[in-house]
């Protein structure tokens, strides 16, 4: 898969784990699973969405989830980040940001 540019690979990835986390929009993933091919640090799970989460969602996003079997990605191992961004270039929908901790 072609990466998007201004996209880091793995050996250039200027963060260390943990200083970057990535986030997933709950309202726009469609767990298609392409962030969990491309991370090379295994940050990234699909399973089903907590009935919290759910109960977050907006009308749309529960129809969309619904539509999608009711899986969505998760940051499972989120402290494994290290900021190459290729989850969020891959991301169909744009529902992956990176976002610094603390």
């Amino acid at each position: 898969m072609a990466r998007r540019q201004g996209m880091a690979t793995p050996n250039e990835c200027a963060f260390t784990p943990g200083e970057v986390v990535p986030v997933v929009n709950r309202e726009r993933c469609e767990s298609k699973g392409p962030c969990t091919e491309v991370c090379p640090y295994g940050v990234f799970t699909i399973h089903t969405l907590s009935a919290t989460d759910k109960s977050r969602l907006s009308w749309k996003g529960r129809l969309r989830l619904w539509a999608h079997g009711g899986q969505q990605a998760h940051a499972t191992f989120a402290e494994r980040c290290q900021g190459c961004g290729l989850c969020v270039a891959a991301c169909p929908e744009r529902a992956i940001t990176l976002e610094r901790v603390g």
